[in-house]
């Protein structure tokens, strides 16, 4: 069986999407969707794994399909749709969670982290109610991958366990029914990590507030404010090392196409020659020429779009047709019944 090459990756639906989120994921996904045929998700069915306002979901994945178009995702060549828009992913995931150990989900780090985390450090048994969904995600995910028979997932280190769970679902489907799913490799590219600019030891994070994270659509004056007050020297740093604070700037810079000015500026920095003032204008001064041409893009995208939601069934209909012939054989090779 000759299959195409698909990238297959998604992304949560939060209202915003951060200059982390871009440089994270989403700007690689554009430079992608030009070599292959890609196939990208908002991931609305992941996020009731966490307590949610419901009439706020929607919302938030509607944004977040906007956010992606504006940008750089371009829907005529790739497949961009929100989860709950395809139905067949989740009686994928039922299949295959048939052939998914108990003893796997429990060891995934990121089950035992999130748990951990709302237990407070208190203890398994303190009666903090856990979501069976925090722990059957990786099902659902590899449900996502292999609806689709992806070759590639672009992935961060976070989510290589949960890549490597779906590999051995695959196999084990393969061996028992009969070959349907190609084992979904890493798709290994440089993607630089953006910390916060109030707190450059911590990852750019919504959860951490207002103050910690740079909105892609965020206003000019809001993003050169955070920029200027961006924290540089945070105590003692190694011979030969360059501080968080600094780090993180020049990592902005340079992914926003300024490799060279940061490469000098790295240099100006050891040679103990770097104004810190420079580095942050010239870094605010990227990323809004980068942040303007997005927000453009996205309020083009909305005068344009008059039926949002028409175009969002649209192409969760151009999806369910290619998962929907995975089902099929599935269905076809697990011994059931088609639909009614």
């Amino acid at each position: 069986m000759t299959l195409p090459k698909r990238v297959y990756s998604g992304i949560q639906p939060t209202a915003v999407m951060t200059i982390g989120n871009y440089f994270g994921a989403v700007q690689n996904w554009a430079r992608l969707q030009k070599e292959r045929e890609c196939v990208y998700c908002v991931v609305d069915l992941h996020a009731m794994t966490s307590e949610y306002e419901a009439s706020e979901l929607k919302q938030s994945a509607r944004e977040m399909f906007v956010s992606l178009l504006a940008a750089g995702i371009d829907p005529d060549r790739t497949t961009v749709y929100l989860q709950s828009t395809v139905p067949e992913q989740t009686e994928l995931c039922w299949m295959l969670a048939t052939l998914t150990s108990l003893g796997d989900l429990s060891r995934m780090t990121q089950f035992k982290e999130k748990s951990g985390l709302l237990r407070g450090g208190l203890g398994e048994d303190d009666g903090t109610f856990i979501s069976a969904g925090l722990l059957f995600y990786p099902v659902l995910q590899a449900a996502d991958i292999l609806a689709y028979r992806a070759a590639y997932v672009p992935v961060g280190q976070d989510q290589a366990q949960h890549l490597e769970l779906s590999r051995g679902i695959a196999r084990r489907f393969n061996k028992r029914f009969g070959f349907l799913f190609p084992q979904p490799e890493t798709l290994l590219t440089h993607v630089p990590k953006v910390m916060s600019t109030a707190d450059p030891t911590r990852k750019m994070s919504k959860s951490l507030g207002p103050r910690h994270y740079i909105g892609l659509f965020e206003e000019e004056e809001s993003v050169r404010g955070k920029i200027r007050s961006a924290v540089t020297d945070s105590g003692d740093v190694a011979p030969g090392e360059v501080s968080p604070g600094i780090e993180n700037l020049l990592t902005i810079l340079a992914a926003c196409g300024q490799a060279d000015d940061a490469r000098q500026m790295r240099e100006d920095y050891f040679a103990g020659t770097l104004r810190y003032v420079d580095l942050k204008d010239r870094t605010a001064d990227a990323l809004v020429a980068l942040t303007v041409e997005m927000r453009e893009r996205r309020a083009e995208i909305l005068r344009r779009e008059a039926d949002l939601d028409g175009r969002i069934m649209a192409m969760g209909e151009r999806a369910r047709a290619m998962a929907g012939e995975t089902l099929a054989l599935a269905r076809e090779k697990t011994g059931l019944f088609p639909p009614a």
